[in-house]
């Protein structure tokens, strides 16, 4: 299993691509995103959900005790699938740093997992973030640093001017 964690716009969904175009072998891919996609739209809209998620207009995200319960089940999930036999990638945003990782490491106990780092440059970031236009304007440079404070990676690589290829190729490189 791979977790690539990084802030919005900071690469991760290219490098996912680029990853199951170089693998030898199938991987599925999961992200945050898609499970957010999942939510039915009045949990993710912050029209009163809540206790889910909320996107506030500076482009800091507040999860609630509710998504928090849900997310364990889809974490769990995803790791069921990798015990079941399958190559998983996942990309996702630890807001919650260390705690963030430590939830995934629970959901994980004893499977093999190789934990990767995706920084970007804030100013990079947020400028990908216009390009993308599906973004709240200031999540990017909001999650830039945050997402990697106390986290521990086995590698980190560097999106400001590497591309996804190649980002993509290092990590194909440590899988060895």
């Amino acid at each position: 299993m791979i977790i690539l964690n990084g802030g919005s716009s900071s690469g991760k969904s290219g490098i996912v691509r680029c990853l199951q175009s170089v693998l030898p072998d199938p991987w599925l891919a999961f992200g945050c995103d898609s499970f957010i996609d999942a939510l039915p739209a009045r949990l993710r809209d912050g029209s009163g959900a809540e206790g889910w998620i909320e996107f506030a207009d500076d482009g800091s995200v507040i999860v609630g005790e509710r998504f928090r319960a849900l997310e364990a089940a889809w974490t769990t999930g995803i790791a069921g699938m990798v015990r079941a036999g399958a190559r998983v990638v996942v990309d996702d945003v630890f807001l919650g740093g260390a705690a963030s990782q430590e939830r995934w490491r629970k959901a994980l106990d004893g499977i093999g997992v190789l934990w990767v780092g995706v920084r970007c440059d804030s100013a990079v970031a947020a400028g990908r973030e216009i390009a993308r236009g599906d973004r709240v304007p200031g999540m990017a440079a909001a999650q830039a640093e945050l997402v990697h404070q106390g986290v521990s990676y086995d590698l980190e690589i560097d999106t400001t001017r590497t591309e996804s290829l190649d980002c993509a190729r290092a990590i194909a490189a440590r899988l060895g």
